[in-house]
């Protein structure tokens, strides 16, 4: 198989990683000048996230090119990286459909803009052929690829698209409706929300938050979802005992929840506390995103053993 990545960036450079881990011959696009050395570079980080890869084979089965027609041209799934732009995605599909195979998949990472606006100047052959395929950063390493169809894309085209994905060892979850920001990016949002509240509001500082969610809520989802995990601490009268019980102070709770804002104040505190904790510039974010990937992938590890014991 042939795979097109459109954009060089964090997401995209993963994803060509991924492609190439299982054997897919991928070409790399972007107008950056640095195209080639941006994947040697992302190469053996990423490999390292790719259990059994090795940073020189990946790298056989990547190509790069400047040129957005030459690289979709062989291409039967085209992967879109670009920028969180409605216009730029719409121009660019539309090249891409003029100069991809009729029968392409095509995918945009979009991490909130959905399908159905991206494909609004396409042709109903190349819309039907559109969907996203969000995935969750970094994502040659966590599972999950959120499958959002717009109003146009075939049915045939979701379930493609579900098997592929599910082929490289993801979790692919369909949304059954259009919403920006999809579902994970929206859980996100909300936590990270309450979050700055109590940073900014002198709770906790910036690593002490990171802590809680680890040693809580982080654990516990990553084994049980929120609806299990509610449906579980109400015991045996499980979620029913937890609503009649829980369910109104909880409402009256979601109006407490903060609401800050990030003014230039903010803004500093959250940089000051957070770099202060973690450091700045490329060596402190190579060492920390490798230890990150170590431990997601240690997780994940441990997760499917439990599920299969």
């Amino acid at each position: 198989m042939t795979a097109a990545v459109v954009g060089a960036g964090t997401i995209g450079l993963a994803w060509a990683a991924l492609f190439a881990a299982h054997g897919i011959e991928v070409t790399v696009t972007d107008p950056r000048d640095d195209l080639d050395a941006a994947v040697d570079e992302a190469l053996p980080m990423l490999a390292a996230g790719l259990p059994g890869s090795d940073a020189t084979e990946l790298r056989r089965r990547i190509s790069t090119t400047h040129d957005l027609a030459e690289a979709v041209a062989g291409a039967r799934l085209v992967q879109e990286n670009g920028p969180e732009n409605l216009e730029f995605k719409q121009h660019l599909f539309a090249d891409v459909a003029h100069h991809a195979p009729a029968d392409a998949l095509l995918a945009t990472s979009s991490s909130g803009i959905v399908a159905t606006r991206i494909a609004e100047r396409l042709p109903d052959e190349a819309a039907a052929r559109l969907l996203v395929a969000h995935p969750f950063n970094p994502p040659h390493i966590v599972p999950l690829v959120e499958i959002v169809p717009g109003e146009r894309t075939a049915e045939k085209t979701v379930e493609k698209a579900i098997a592929f994905y599910r082929a490289l060892g993801k979790t692919p979850v369909r949304l059954r409706k259009e919403l920006p920001g999809f579902a994970a990016n929206r859980l996100q949002g909300a936590v990270l929300q309450e979050a700055i509240h109590l940073v900014l509001s002198g709770v906790v500082d910036a690593e002490e938050l990171d802590t809680v969610m680890k040693a809580s809520l982080g654990g516990r989802y990553a084994a049980v979802g929120p609806f299990e995990s509610f449906h579980l601490g109400g015991g045996p009268g499980g979620i029913r005992h937890m609503m009649r019980h829980l369910g109104p102070g909880l409402a009256q709770g979601w109006q407490r929840l903060g609401r800050p804002e990030l003014d230039a104040a903010a803004v500093a505190t959250l940089v000051g506390q957070t770099e202060a904790a973690y450091g700045s510039g490329p060596d402190a974010y190579r060492r920390r995103a490798l230890l990150r990937d170590r431990k997601q992938i240690a997780l994940d590890a441990a997760l499917r053993q439990a599920e299969n014991d």
